[in-house]
């Protein structure tokens, strides 16, 4: 994967370690959304303070 790629990032050593943590994914709906970018995007608005529509376009619309 990554190890990081912004400073507010998660590490690949970090996002392992959540794996106990996460829920299992949906069978049915729309097509997931990946949850290591939601939260990358959650850590970033959060340590920098950012308003939502600031943050990177990576993050998605």
């Amino acid at each position: 994967m990554r190890d990081c790629a912004d400073p507010s990032d998660l590490t690949d050593t970090e996002w392992e370690l959540l794996r106990p943590r996460r829920p299992p994914r949906a069978q049915r709906g729309r097509p997931p959304t990946s949850r290591r970018r939601v939260l990358d995007a959650i850590l970033d608005r959060l340590r920098a303070g950012r308003a939502w529509r600031m943050l990177p376009r990576e993050f998605g619309p």
